[in-house]
């Protein structure tokens, strides 16, 4: 597969529009997936993906071959839906928005699937709370499995600024996190807590 997209990347850099469709093909649900973690509402990620693949496609030319594809597609959607989020003043998410379908146990009993939702809704909740650039390092360490390494050249900062955005942001995650627990109407307090950008 690596060759393949090697040679996708060669044509889609010369501006072979196909090629550049199968790298779109090949990177839609991750991209999809980040925009929906970062922005927390379906339709706004779908139109966030869609613009991240047009900006790519206009900047296949200042794409750097010897960093991964995944990498550099992936921070261009960090960045644009870090860009929303500070436009849109963080609107709340609703709990009719969360992906049922990435609940792992496909047969749940009724309780689980409950129990598996409202679990989500506190995570995405809690994940709405952290500021944007917090919440896309979060993501991308724990959702994308990105070194910090990969997370500092995404979002322009250093390893030690990436490293001291991921403790900040897990200190204040675990925070509410006990604080909701021991309180669960404190989950809609944490909601009206976003920051402000």
């Amino acid at each position: 597969m690596q060759d393949v997209e090697t040679q996708w990347l060669i044509n889609a850099r010369s501006g072979d529009a196909q090629s550049f469709g199968r790298l779109v093909d090949a990177y839609q649900t991750p991209v999809y997936n980040l925009c929906y973690r970062m922005l927390g509402d379906h339709y706004e990620a779908e139109d966030a993906a869609q613009e991240v693949f047009l900006r790519a496609y206009k900047s296949m030319d200042r794409y750097d071959p010897q960093r991964p594809f995944s990498t550099w597609i992936l921070s261009i959607a960090a960045h644009y839906c870090i860009d929303l989020i500070r436009k849109r003043r963080m609107k709340p998410v609703s709990i009719d928005e969360l992906p049922y379908q990435q609940i792992t146990d496909h047969s749940p009993q009724p309780e689980t699937a409950l129990s598996n939702r409202e679990r989500e809704e506190q995570v995405r909740v809690l994940l709405d709370s952290l500021s944007a650039d917090d919440r896309a390092a979060v993501v991308m360490r724990y959702w994308y499995d990105f070194s910090y390494e990969e997370i500092a050249a995404a979002l322009n900062l250093s390893v030690s600024a990436v490293k001291s955005r991921l403790h900040r942001a897990r200190q204040t995650l675990a925070d509410r996190w006990t604080k909701h627990s021991l309180n669960p109407q404190s989950l809609e307090r944490t909601r009206n807590e976003s920051p402000a950008f």
